[in-house]
């Protein structure tokens, strides 16, 4: 009988050659339109711009790009500090049964490979594809106790990003299957690593995709791996969560894709303080509330959100995207959670930070058994008149119930990255996102070049 890893692989490795119908293929598209949205302004900001400086000594030389200074490195080099770069400003996309974001590691390693290997967009397609149902699926079996001590963007992203590349390079199934193999014990992330004001987090993006790029470039090379090692008395599954279900990942294999349903964020913050904003957002428009009118606000969500993001001291951008109080308050002095919420004029208005301090959190049991399914939330406003409101967010705008359509996520594209590299470069490089598979052979180094030079702009 095949290990879980033979099976996910011989799926892989079957995948670059069949036809991917149009649903798929327009959400792979749409998946990297979103993972650059959240990489060009990553790539003006720290750790990005730090590990670019680190590693200048590898840097300037290879056909991949890094767009945290433009300049051209080898693909693992590339795929570590643009998948870093597309994690930082937490607008990256989210696949919500495995509490994860897949497009950080598996598009970035995709990218840098296939810019590599002079590779067409349409290869590039099924490599992001395959990446992401791969480790979507890994996610799926060892969740939810996977997420207690482990993230899971840096553990089960090292999968997408093992299958993307070996997907680009055109590996069998055989070594398409040591390729995961190798993933799997090269994958680690913590989660106490990101509990502080550190940059820890988007370097697990990182990681992740620069390990499992090296796992699929030693794969295609000769390099073994133990193909129980998810499974297995010792593997993956049972070191690294509870009662891990294998057949999840396998199931529907083929047939149904992950990539279908992917969650495009709607706030620039930790996506456990979504469905929270969306709640509170509803009862003040419903209501036409003034935040002074506010006396109390109580959420009741999943225990998660509250271990990750019950903050209510908030001095740093880091802070402000890991608070929900913090979140919800500016959603509703201001109107939205985007990039200008984290500014430091945005993190110390006092009319945020007085309302911050009239929000408490609680576990409430129903969202609690719905996660990590569902994120929902129910939000409780005592009004400074003694009214009491309530609201259920039974998801969050954006998820596969309520998803972003083709228009919102390209004014989120433009939103994000026109600041960075100039509205016309945008738009232009946003032209080019939605024909992606349309590009011949060799054309990957003119996507690369659309924001190159505004990139080095900004370094």
């Amino acid at each position: 009988m095949p290990t879980i890893v033979e099976t996910l692989a011989a799926y892989a490795a079957a995948e670059r050659q069949r036809k991917l119908a149009d649903s798929v293929r327009h959400h792979a598209r749409r998946a990297v339109i979103d993972w650059f949205a959240s990489l060009l302004p990553g790539s003006s900001v720290a750790p990005a711009t730090l590990l670019a400086a680190a590693l200048e000594g590898e840097c300037g030389a290879g056909c991949a790009v890094i767009y945290a200074g433009g300049q051209r490195a080898p693909l693992r080099t590339a795929a570590l500090i643009n998948a870093t770069a597309a994690h930082s400003i937490e607008f990256d996309d989210i696949f919500r049964d495995a509490i994860f974001h897949p497009g950080c590691p598996t598009v970035a390693a995709a990218l840098a490979t296939a810019q590599a290997e002079g590779e067409s967009g349409e290869v590039l397609l099924r490599a992001v594809v395959v990446g992401y149902e791969v480790s979507t699926r890994i996610g799926v079996a060892v969740q939810p106790s996977h997420y207690r001590f482990w993230h899971t963007t840096g553990t089960v992203g090292t999968f997408g990003a093992a299958a993307a590349v070996a997907t680009v390079l055109g590996l069998d199934a055989a070594r398409m299957a040591h390729a995961l193999a190798n993933a799997a014990t090269f994958a680690a992330a913590l989660q106490q690593a990101f509990r502080s004001d550190a940059h820890s987090k988007p370097l697990h993006a990182g990681h992740a995709a620069e390990a499992g790029a090296l796992a699929a470039l030693a794969a295609a090379k000769g390099v073994t791996g133990a193909r129980d090692v998810l499974e297995g008395p010792a593997g993956f599954g049972a070191a690294m969560s509870q009662g891990a279900d294998w057949a999840r990942a396998t199931e529907a294999l083929g047939e149904h894709y992950n990539i279908t349903a992917m969650t495009f964020k709607n706030h620039g913050c930790c996506g456990h303080s979504f469905a929270a904003i969306d709640a509170a957002l509803a009862l003040a428009h419903a209501h036409h509330l003034l935040p002074e009118q506010i006396a109390h606000l109580r959420i009741g969500t999943y225990r998660a959100a509250l271990d990750v993001t019950d903050r209510h001291a908030v001095a740093t951008p880091f802070e402000g995207r890991f608070s929900t109080p913090f979140t919800v308050a500016s959603a509703l002095v201001h109107g939205s959670v985007r990039l200008d919420a984290f500014s430091p004029a945005r993190l110390s208005d006092p009319r945020v930070q007085a309302l911050m301090q009239r929000v408490t959190m609680h576990v409430d049991s129903d969202c609690d058994a719905a996660f990590p399914r569902r994120r929902s939330a129910v939000v409780e406003i005592e009004t400074t008149d003694g009214a009491r409101l309530r609201h259920h967010q039974p998801t969050r705008r954006g998820d596969p119930e309520a998803p972003l359509s083709d228009a919102d996520l390209s004014d989120k594209f433009s939103e994000l990255t026109g600041p960075v590299i100039g509205a016309a470069a945008a738009d232009a490089l946003l032209a080019q996102l939605w024909r992606l598979d349309d590009m011949p052979a060799g054309a990957l180094d003119r996507l690369g070049t659309a924001p190159l030079s505004a990139a080095s702009k900004i370094s």
